[in-house]
């Protein structure tokens, strides 16, 4: 059962920045759900106002340009994405990342923009977009905004968006020509699981040589990260397992790991050193 609140389905953007002024403060907004139902019907959350974006026809962009990259709207769910064939083929990182979320009917309600907004720091599409350069586009009555997804989190479920504003879409740039891709995402079981660690990693050819890694990480600390100065060391053409024994204290002071009923500190911080050491060799080898 879930608590009373008022329902609105709102068909233009404009409708939906006009009621988030109105009601923004005492309003959630609903795309995929997939989070807010169950918060609700725990009672975590009592909203006075639910406000439903799935009509806005302008939330609904799944494109591709070479120049512009990757656009995802709000309302576009991960299957969708999954299956679009300019994202499998220019994103296959991404798409790895989406398709560990939830199970199948979860992908056919769950969305991108809903995955980042919950700002929960165990989401799996959060590393990939953060080695991917990610931003979101953030709307309101006032209007636009871009903001880098490392920017974006603020803390355990929380992010820059204001009470009045809404991220219209997630956008992802052209990765760089000649790159490999992966996630790795540590669980307590093979099927359906929330991230104990998630490790999303990328290796491009360097302009002056050698190889450009990029490193971020779920589930390891109040927010998703991005561990650019272990990045720094990959710069160096020396072998892997160097580079390797030079990174990994660097991403261990990155990451806070905390112990609770998924996996202790402990763990998680073994975790973290084995699939990045595991995942980049892959890459490296792959490039």
């Amino acid at each position: 059962m879930l608590p009373n609140f008022d329902y609105f389905a709102p068909q233009t953007l404009q409708e939906t920045f006009e009621l988030l002024e109105k009601h923004g403060r005492e309003a959630k907004l609903l795309a995929g759900g997939t989070d807010l139902i169950i918060s609700l019907r725990a009672r975590e959350q009592r909203p006075k106002s639910l406000i439903d974006v799935k009509g806005v026809k302008e939330l609904h962009e799944l494109s591709f340009d070479e120049r512009r990259g990757l656009a995802v709207g709000a309302a576009v769910n991960l299957n969708k994405l999954i299956h679009y064939e300019a994202a499998s083929k220019n994103y296959p990182l991404l798409k790895e990342a989406v398709s560990t979320i939830g199970d199948y009917e979860i992908r056919n309600r769950a969305t991108l923009v809903g995955n980042i907004c919950n700002g929960s720091p165990a989401a799996d599409s959060a590393p990939a977009l953060l080695v991917l350069d990610a931003y979101v586009n953030i709307a309101s009555q006032k209007g636009k905004r871009t903001v880098p997804l490392r920017e974006f989190y603020t803390g355990v479920k929380k992010t820059v968006l204001a009470s009045n504003e809404l991220a219209t879409s997630v956008a992802v740039p052209t990765p760089p020509k000649g790159y490999r891709g992966g996630y790795l995402k540590g669980r307590r079981t093979v099927g359906e699981d929330l991230t104990l660690v998630g490790v999303g990693g990328l290796v491009a050819p360097a302009s002056k040589g050698g190889r450009s890694v990029r490193l971020a990480y779920a589930s390891v600390a109040p927010t998703p990260v991005r561990a650019l100065e272990a990045e720094k060391v990959f710069e160096s053409n020396k072998p892997l397992d160097d580079l390797l024994e030079q990174a990994m204290p660097i991403v261990r002071k990155t990451i806070s790991p905390i112990s609770d009923v998924r996996g202790g500190e402990d763990y998680r911080a073994n975790l973290v050193d084995v699939l990045t050491r595991r995942l980049l060799r892959q890459l490296w080898e792959a490039s």
